[in-house]
């Protein structure tokens, strides 16, 4: 093994490196599809974990949608990843690369897309986790290499057909050396009132060896094009305050700030399976919102440039003995899916 690849092996990516190939040495390597149709006031999305063990590779797949709350969460025995590109797979079930997804859960579970005019991640020096993504063998990454496009296709979800044609598509990846750190917040959102805009963020806690530390990272695309990433804990940090139906997030830089604030009733969440690599097994671990409500707002040295709503968000605090205990206390949707299906 060269030593770019023992390098990439840890997780890590070198500054103007590409994040998008697979890294062949973590536990997993999560891809995620989002759909928002704003007209039809609906969402779709698709996952598929790949999972490494000692008795080989694994997936972890699913597809769920707002409203209806329609859940499927898999096991699957196969499991790959492009080494040399984006791409995801799991024998038939799961197809995912940078311009078609094709996702078969059964008869009354699947979705076919392909993503037109893609607005890829346009920062070629570092990706959405900044300076951390060039620190090898942290538990941690994210990337969210996806922040618009148009698709095209449908999705069949327990019986109801949903067409994709013209919805707005984002998609990013996270990937670490055990899997899913011991807490951790996401969201995104489109569905603005103007169709460019796109928001991401993604927080928790990062670990590797005896570093220990909370870290948020927050992406907006704005309207104009311009993309703006806050999150390095010296240079633009992220303040984040969560609860299970609440995110309040506050990011300050030289010459950006943003704050987000989002909302959603825990009894709206769906419980995602979240996997355990070595134990080829899927538990309960992150309540996640499909169509909560965000509201950004974003200044310019101090000076509102944007503000925008969103009522189709994804809302998510994960925390996989927390989530599992408090979807059984509260009854959210989606507990009677620990464990999830198999295929």
């Amino acid at each position: 093994m060269g030593l770019l690849s023992a390098y990439r092996a840890g997780g890590a990516d070198l500054p103007f490196g590409d994040p998008l190939p697979s890294h062949p040495g973590v536990a997993m390597e999560g891809y995620f599809w989002r759909f928002t149709d704003l007209a039809g006031g609906q969402v779709v999305i698709a996952l598929n974990g790949v999972n490494q063990s000692s008795q080989g590779p694994w997936a972890t797949l699913g597809l769920a949608s707002h409203p209806g709350g329609f859940l499927r969460a898999v096991e699957h025995p196969q499991a790959s990843a492009d080494p040399a590109a984006l791409g995801a797979f799991a024998g038939t079930a799961f197809r995912g690369t940078a311009r078609e997804l094709h996702v078969d859960l059964g008869p009354d579970a699947r979705l076919d897309a392909v993503i037109h005019d893609p607005i890829p991640w346009s920062r070629r020096s570092l990706g959405g986790s900044s300076i951390f993504q060039s620190v090898p063998a942290l538990n941690q990454y994210w990337h969210p290499w996806l922040l618009g496009g148009r698709a095209e296709g449908e999705a069949l979800l327990g019986g109801e057909r949903i067409t994709l044609d013209g919805a707005a598509v984002y998609a990013e990846k996270n990937w670490g050396r055990g899997g899913f750190p011991p807490a951790w917040w996401w969201g995104q959102a489109q569905g603005f009132e103007d169709p460019g805009v796109c928001v991401a963020f993604a927080g928790g806690i990062i670990e590797s060896g005896p570093l220990r530390t909370e870290v948020t990272a927050v992406v907006v695309r704005l309207p104009d094009g311009t993309l703006i990433r806050l999150g390095d804990p010296l240079v633009n940090p992220v303040h984040a305050r969560v609860t299970d139906e609440s995110w309040h997030l506050r990011g300050r830089g030289l010459r950006w700030s943003v704050e987000i604030e989002g909302e959603s009733p825990l009894g709206d969440a769906h419980v995602l399976p979240v996997p355990l690599p070595e134990e080829r097994r899927n538990v309960a671990g992150a309540l996640e919102h499909l169509g909560g409500r965000m509201e950004v707002r974003v200044r310019r040295r101090g000076r509102l440039v944007w503000s925008g709503t969103s009522h189709l968000a994804a809302l998510e605090h994960g925390g996989i003995d927390r989530a599992a205990a408090e979807a059984a206390r509260r009854g959210a949707p989606g507990a009677s899916a620990v464990p999830p299906f198999r295929a």
